[in-house]
């Protein structure tokens, strides 16, 4: 006997939303494509534009194209085929380098290597993972789902101090002072070179490079990216390289990475921005075993966030942390100062 004729039907392929983002109320117009590949990790414009036209980008419930202007309260949802990765964070026991604690949050010393919440390529032994061991129910972030207790991030070769929420009635003030740039945070770098001035500030908009999207650039003009400010001092002249102190006014990623190469002095190191070159200094064979040695010991940028100062949210008590550098950073310091002295 013949079965109904909607058996017979193909079978609609399922979608599965990944990203639902409404568009902020202030947001000038610029086209989907651009738009989305800045809001959403790891994406690119080309894997954005192929999803526009395979129709799983909807904005208001309907397809849409990518010349698209979007507007403000648009809501833009991004579709694909394979449901999106279990937000719950998996708990491991590893071991948290804790500075200060109380009912209310905790301020932690991170260190080089270890990324600090899970994300594509790095869904284990985050310290994200470990504080959800340590710690229960911490809370989230509306729009930060899968990353408990967080109000800011580091890089993950970058070493140093954050603080994290441990109530709800924390997070949101916390997360305000870091909004509105109240929080202190002073990081300590080895940059190549000497700078010719002993201080400066260096303002200068930040986003994502047009050739690596993992990049940031700088755009003086404004035109792309978002405003930012750092302010850098010299802590120690060491011929080809120098210690550096730098405060931040705004908080963008890959900030004093991006600002230092803009005015000609990278991290030591930073492979992403150049500094894993021998920038300055002779091209004896000695000094370049020498470079390399300190590249050994420190196989990341020289980036480390030394000071955290911010008001607690529940006792409204002015607080104030220092970490001291790791060894690695100490013993390529220590390296320098000894070739300079001994050269």
């Amino acid at each position: 006997m013949m079965q109904p004729e909607e058996d017979f039907e193909e079978e609609e392929l399922e979608l599965y939303e990944h990203h639902r983002i409404v568009v902020d109320k202030g947001q000038s117009p610029v086209r989907i494509d651009k738009f989305l590949t800045e809001k959403i990790a790891n994406a690119t414009r080309n894997r954005v534009q192929r999803a526009i036209d395979a129709g799983t980008i909807l904005v208001n419930g309907q397809s849409s194209k990518s010349n698209y202007k979007i507007k403000p309260a648009d809501e833009i949802r991004v579709l694909l085929e394979k449901p999106p990765r279990d937000t719950e964070v998996i708990p491991e026991n590893i071991p948290l380098d804790i500075i200060f604690e109380d009912p209310h949050l905790l301020v932690v010393n991170k260190p080089p290597g270890m990324v600090v919440h899970p994300a594509h390529g790095n869904w284990t032994g985050t310290l994200v993972n470990g504080l959800v061991y340590h710690f229960q129910h911490l809370p989230e972030m509306k729009g930060n789902v899968g990353r408990p207790g967080l109000v800011h991030r580091i890089d993950k070769d970058t070493s140093g101090l954050l603080v994290i929420a441990k109530t709800e009635e924390t997070m949101a003030p916390l997360a305000a002072q870091f909004f509105h740039h109240t929080i202190e945070r002073t990081y300590i770098a080895l940059v190549w070179g000497e700078p010719e001035e002993d201080s400066g500030t260096i303002i200068g908009h930040v986003g994502r490079s047009a050739k690596d999207r993992k990049v940031m650039d700088v755009f003086p003009d404004g035109s792309q990216g978002k405003h930012a400010v750092t302010h850098w001092k010299v802590l120690k002249r060491l011929r080809y390289v120098s210690l550096i102190q730098c405060n931040l006014e705004t908080g963008r990623t890959h900030q004093i990475r991006a600002h230092m190469r803009f005015i000609g002095h990278p991290l030591f190191n930073d492979a992403m921005y150049g500094g894993d070159k021998i920038r300055k200094g002779t091209q004896f064979a000695k000094y370049k075993a020498f470079i390399q040695n300190c590249f050994d010991l420190m196989p990341r940028q020289a980036l480390h966030a030394m000071s955290l100062g911010f008001v607690h949210p529940v006792t409204q008590e002015k607080l104030y942390f220092e970490a001291p550098l790791p060894a690695d950073f100490s013993a390529v310091l220590e390296k320098w100062e000894a070739y300079v002295q001994f050269e």
